[in-house]
């Protein structure tokens, strides 16, 4: 198999220097000292220890012997947490939470093990207020109908439903990963990184139910299995191919076609024919639609099977990574993953050449000389199908991702970072993160709460600061939530640059529009990607500023790795330094009483599909306390 040459991508610097730039822009090592810890006492950050009441489990349910048991707590610490933020209920004065149900005439007793200021609260197994006191502690499936319930939603069953596969299927991950904690491919940190995502999202209802998965599928396509499978490939007659691509080597373009039949090596194609990779699940389940079977029919897509050497799912599942390809791919799968059916939409691989091109008018030059550690994985090339009257089959596309990561080079997903599993040599669950402050405290010889605060800080200045520049200097939001941003490890576990990926996740301002149009004529045309500004605000608040840094607050509060207090703190300082940068985010996040934050639970519960509609629709949005001014 001939492989495809590196693309033409210079990439950014991720290297550490000895002196690192401070969040207020001095040079200087960062330290803890340098954020000022506020005063005030009993604030939402501060760790809660409570006494459980009688009959509640004190120890670590997550650690249970039993996969199921521990899958389950999971599921309802994640749909309580959901209630929680969405309901915007307090802290409780005591040792537990009573969360009223009115519907059902009853309450649930959930024993608070941590409260966060950041929404990663800690709970312990919740009961039926009045209950006997041996009474056993509800499960995440009665959680589940309780709150759709009490909630008041048509799609409450389909709550349930998935709520239960999530559990079973997180089960079989615990169970698997303690007998297997290594990967096979231990050597490729990227897709270590990428495997070890087994809870899913804290504040998901339902972060691993995969509706439409057999059970004999889920080994081969799970990456929290290390599952690999070979792709199924289509040949496409060139009178209904449909592709771009801004993919160039050694200064020459070269086409989506091209890069595919690489890929393919020894597969054989029929005349005028090229060839398109599928997922397999994919590959079976399109064969039963009209459009695909008229093509099939009339000669222009043939059937070629699987073929080829394994690849491996990423985090999404249907990006695929195969160690040592210089491409990624990310393809079309109708499963229902979260909130939505991961089939690609035409105006989304246009958007990710769009980017490339927009980047490559001189605007990635610029922001590489203001922060040399952090870029974009880049998503050049696509190829799609249509019918032969010109309308787009959905589901019969690929986009070709740049893969800028060789097999030593420590790009950590931070959603997979922060996420506990189990540990080699060690009993009970565990992050990544918790062990690379571990090791460097012992390192350093310094407390594990000085080191988590200096690493956070460094976080902040070689990650997040990157993604303002780009928002105050070209108008470009990124949707930078946990699971798109990569952070980029020295050696010793520092963070030392980052990347984001995402070919669906841009936010042109509609503000910068004329702008943006110069450096790129014809931009947004096809790709649907201006947004108005408000919309803009709040949901780069949310991912930028929510999900991803109060979400990586939380995780170090919640994993008793760092006083969220402190953090908060250092979170004020950098982002007060950062309105220089142009972006309105920081003085929104530093100012504004309240935020606007995704609600999961409310979304699934309403039925919402967040890859369907208009932007500012596809999701349900709540008001929060905005933790950095309670």
């Amino acid at each position: 198999m001939n492989p495809i040459p590196a693309p033409d991508v210079p990439e950014a610097d991720g290297r550490s220097t000895a002196a690192d730039r401070r969040p207020d822009g001095d040079r200087g090592p960062l330290t803890a000292e340098s954020a000022t810890v506020p005063r005030q006492q009993g604030s939402h950050g501060e760790p809660h220890p409570v006494v459980l009441p009688t009959g509640a489990l004190s120890t670590e349910l997550l650690d249970h012997p039993d996969p199921h048991r521990a899958a389950d707590a999971a599921a309802v610490e994640s749909l309580l947490r959901c209630w929680v933020r969405e309901n915007s209920l307090d802290r409780p004065e005591g040792p537990a939470l009573r969360i009223p149900l009115y519907a059902s005439g009853t309450a649930l007793l959930v024993p608070v093990r941590y409260w966060s200021a950041a929404g990663w609260h800690r709970f312990g197994a919740p009961s039926m207020e009045g209950a006997l006191r041996d009474a056993q502690a509800v499960d995440a499936v009665t959680v589940a109908a309780l709150l759709s319930r009490e909630a008041g939603q048509s799609e409450g069953t389909d709550l349930v439903a998935r709520v239960a596969d999530s559990v079973r299927r997180t089960a079989d991950f615990i169970a698997d990963r303690r007998v297997r904690p290594t990967p096979a491919a231990e050597s490729d940190l990227f897709l270590n990184a990428e495997q070890s995502l087994l809870l899913g999202h804290p504040l998901h209802p339902t972060p691993k139910s995969r509706e439409g998965l057999a059970e004999s599928e889920i080994r081969s396509y799970s990456p929290e299995l290390y599952g690999s499978f070979p792709l199924h490939w289509m040949a496409v007659d060139r009178s209904v191919l449909a592709t771009d691509s801004a993919w160039t080597e050694q200064g020459r373009a070269l086409p989506a076609e091209q890069l595919t039949a690489r890929l393919s090596g020894d597969l054989s194609l029929p005349d005028r024919c090229i060839a398109l990779p599928l997922h397999p699940w994919q590959a079976r389940e399109l064969r039963d639609r009209p459009a695909v079977a008229a093509l099939l029919d009339a000669g222009l897509l043939h059937d070629l099977g699987a073929h080829g050497d394994p690849w491996h799912p990423t985090s999404s599942i249907r990006t695929v990574h195969r160690p040592g390809a210089p491409a990624m791919l990310k393809l079309s799968l109708g499963l229902r993953i979260t909130n939505s059916r991961r089939e690609n939409l035409r105006k989304e691989l246009h958007r990710g050449v769009e980017v490339h091109r927009l980047l490559r008018t001189g605007l990635a030059k610029q922001w590489r000389a203001a922060h040399p550690g952090f870029d974009i994985v880049r998503d050049p090339a696509w190829l799609a199908v249509d019918t032969a009257d010109g309308e787009p089959v959905p589901g019969l596309d690929v986009l070709l991702r740049h893969n800028p990561f060789g097999p030593g080079d420590d790009a950590a997903c931070m959603a997979g970072l922060t996420a506990l599993r189990p540990w080699p040599g060690r009993p009970g669950m565990h992050s990544r993160l918790a062990e690379l402050v571990g090791r460097l405290a012992t390192r350093t010889g310094r407390p594990v709460g000085a080191v988590a605060a200096e690493w956070f800080l460094r976080y902040l200045d070689r990650v997040v600061r990157p993604v303002l520049w780009l928002d105050g200097t070209a108008g470009i939001a990124l949707e930078a939530h946990q699971q798109n941003t990569l952070v980029l490890l020295d050696p010793e576990g520092w963070p030392a640059g980052g990347r984001y990926r995402d070919n669906q996740g841009y936010y042109f301002r509609e503000s910068h529009r004329e702008e943006l149009q110069r450096r790129l004529p014809g931009i947004g045309t096809l790709s649907d990607t201006f947004v108005s500004d408000a919309v803009t605000d709040e949901r780069f608040a949310y991912y930028l500023g929510i999900n991803n840094v109060l979400g990586l607050i939380g995780a170090f509060g919640a994993q008793r790795l760092a006083d969220e207090r402190l953090l908060i703190a250092g979170l004020r300082r950098f982002l007060a330094a950062a309105t220089g940068l142009g972006s309105p985010l920081p003085a929104q996040l530093l100012e504004s009483p309240t935020l606007r934050s995704k609600a999961n639970l409310l979304t699934r519960l309403r039925g919402l599909d967040e890859l369907v509609g208009p932007v500012d629709t596809q999701s349900v949005y709540v008001t929060i306390a905005n933790p950095l001014r309670s």
